[in-house]
């Protein structure tokens, strides 16, 4: 029988890590192969929510999909691995076996709630149809299971799983979305931007709700989201996206109060107030680039940079992690190299 999953208990002792090491997705267009996700090294730490921000274009979405090593053609994983702890490295599996990772081991909210449900059938009956394709034994134990989940996220389960996904709201999609990526008890949870399209309310509803269920099933999470100011009140680490690297990654608190990657300080800026000069938000000059549009060489923030150097455009910067912060910027390089240099001075002194 399934677990309770209301039961409070820790399983963080029990949650994966996750590791993802020079990672590149291609697609095939007519000016060949071009990297949406090129070389990308990010590690989850166990039991810990990670988010991903970032513009649309920046490789988010992509990355998370290879943690099912899902790309779909015209796309392709070219290099690199992302190894879940008690599975393996995904990018090997294939076949029946990725089959059984998927919802096993790896669960997957889609972007748009609606798009994953298949309309000709009731929540229930699709619940069924995954159990059975996963060989559970005891289905009826799945049902209750769904429905506990269900009534935790605050709805009628029974009747939930009664309806077809067109009497339910954008927001009760999207909770069904969460039911059946936990259902049979993954341990690792990927939200592709979970609260896309929905109203404010709603949106902390499934904020809480993520975290919640986070905690009490002790997960590793993966959020997905272009919102800095939704991740800032769900996640542990950030990770911040760019023309398909990470810029900047770090705990959340450290990388949204000190954000050292000219990109990273420019998201910042563009987030609109409630309160004080209206005019310290600030747009982003330029457009995020694209597939074709993307730098072969230097950094591809250059264009968009303040803080552009002649080293930006020729050499890519490398991802340098201190003091657990990793930013991939030549201005942060030096600048670290200057605090680095006035510590030493003043230990000395």
């Amino acid at each position: 029988m399934s677990p309770d999953p209301t039961a409070p208990t820790s399983h963080a002792h029990s949650a994966p890590g996750v590791r993802v090491r020079g990672l590149t997705v291609v697609y095939k267009t007519p000016m060949g192969e071009l990297p949406a996700v090129s070389n990308v090294d990010l590690t989850l730490a166990p039991g810990t929510i990670t988010g991903v921000v970032g513009e649309s274009g920046s490789g988010k979405s992509t990355l998370a999909l290879c943690l099912l090593n899902a790309v779909q053609p015209p796309g392709r994983i070219a290099a690199g691995s992302v190894e879940i702890d008690g599975l393996g490295d995904v990018v090997e599996l294939g076949g029946e076996e990725l089959r059984r990772a998927r919802g096993r081991h790896v669960g997957y909210v889609f972007q748009a709630a609606q798009n994953s449900l298949n309309p000709l059938k009731t929540i229930g009956k699709q619940l069924l149809d995954l159990g059975r394709s996963h060989g559970v034994a005891d289905l009826r134990a799945l049902v209750r299971d769904a429905k506990d989940l269900l009534a935790r996220m605050g709805m009628d389960g029974a009747r939930v799983l009664d309806s077809y996904q067109h009497e339910l709201s954008g927001g009760m999609r999207q909770r069904v979305g969460i039911m059946l990526a936990l259902v049979l008890n993954a341990r690792v949870v990927v939200l592709d931007e979970p609260t896309t399209a929905l109203d404010m309310i709603t949106q902390a509803t499934i904020l809480r709700i993520v975290r919640e269920v986070h905690d009490e099933r002790g997960l590793t999470t993966l959020v997905i989201t272009h919102d800095v100011g939704a991740v800032a009140e769900v996640a542990d680490d950030l990770a911040v996206m760019y023309g398909g690297r990470v810029v900047e990654h770090g705990p959340v608190k450290e990388v949204l109060g000190d954000p050292r990657h000219p990109y990273t300080q420019g998201l910042i800026r563009a987030i609109p107030r409630l309160s004080g000069d209206i005019g310290e938000a600030r747009a982003l000059p330029g457009r995020p680039p694209t597939l074709g549009t993307l730098p072969a060489a230097g950094c591809v923030f250059r264009e968009r940079c303040d803080r552009r150097m002649d080293v930006c455009d020729t050499v890519e910067p490398v991802a340098l992690t201190r003091d657990g912060r990793t930013v991939a910027c030549h201005a942060a390089a030096e600048d670290a190299d200057r605090r680095l240099t006035a510590a030493r001075r003043k230990e000395f002194a």
